[in-house]
C-alpha cells in the first residue's frame, strides 16, 4: 500500500471541499446569520449549548472549550456547554425516555429563549438530533446545523443550515470543525475588542 498517496488523495478531497465551500455564496450568507445569531444571544446575557454524535460529539465539546477558555485572543469566558459530556445525565435520560431524547430532554430543562442551540450531525439524520431541534421548534430557541449530506432531515427544522459539501464523513467533519472555529472566532471579535 502507498501511504503517501492515501494521505495527498486524502488532502485533496479535504481541500476541493473546502473549495467548493468558499463558492457556495448561500452557505456563506447562512454562516453570517448563524454567526449573528450567537452573538445576539450572547449580547441578552445567553449562552450556547451544542451537540452531536461520536465525532460530532468530540467537536461539541471542542467548541465549548474555545468559547469558556479562548480561541484567538485572551478575554472574559463565553458561557457555552456541550449536552454531550455529563454520563449520568446521558444514562439516565437514554435509560428513562430513550437515546433518541439526550439532547430534547436537556434542552428542555436547560435551554432558555436568550439560548442557541447548535447540533452539529454529518448525515444529518440523526434521531436524537432531530428531537433535539424539534424541541427547539416548540420552545421557539435558535437552532444552528452543521451538517452534510444536503443536510439530511434535520435542515428541515434548523433556523440556521451550514452545510459542508464532501462524501466522506472525515471530510465533512474536518470542514466543520473550521466552520466552528470560524463561528468562535468571529463571536471574539464582535464582543471581545
Amino acid at each position: 500500500m502507498d501511504y503517501e498517496a492515501l494521505l495527498k488523495k486524502n488532502l485533496k478531497t479535504s481541500i476541493e471541499a473546502k473549495k467548493k465551500f468558499l463558492q457556495a455564496e448561500a452557505q456563506l450568507v447562512e454562516f453570517s446569520e448563524a454567526v449573528a445569531c450567537v452573538v445576539n444571544s450572547y449580547k441578552n446575557s445567553g449562552r450556547i449549548y451544542i451537540a452531536g454524535n461520536g465525532g460530532s460529539a468530540a467537536d461539541a465539546q471542542h467548541l465549548a472549550a474555545e468559547f469558556v477558555s479562548r480561541l484567538a485572543r485572551d478575554r472574559g469566558p463565553l458561557a457555552a456547554e456541550a449536552l454531550t459530556v455529563d454520563t449520568s445525565v446521558i444514562t439516565a435520560i437514554g435509560n428513562d425516555y430513550g437515546y433518541e431524547e439526550i439532547f430534547a430532554r436537556q434542552i428542555l430543562g436547560k435551554v432558555r429563549k436568550e439560548d442557541v442551540f447548535l447540533a452539529i450531525t454529518t448525515s444529518g439524520n440523526s434521531p436524537n438530533i432531530l428531537r433535539g431541534l424539534e424541541q427547539c421548534r416548540e420552545l421557539s430557541i435558535p437552532s444552528i446545523l452543521l451538517a452534510g449530506h444536503e443536510g439530511g432531515r434535520a435542515a428541515e427544522l434548523a433556523d440556521y443550515r451550514i452545510i459542508a459539501p464532501g462524501k466522506s464523513t472525515a471530510t465533512i467533519q474536518e470542514l466543520h470543525i473550521a466552520i466552528l472555529h470560524s463561528i468562535c472566532e468571529c463571536v471574539e471579535l464582535e464582543l471581545c475588542t
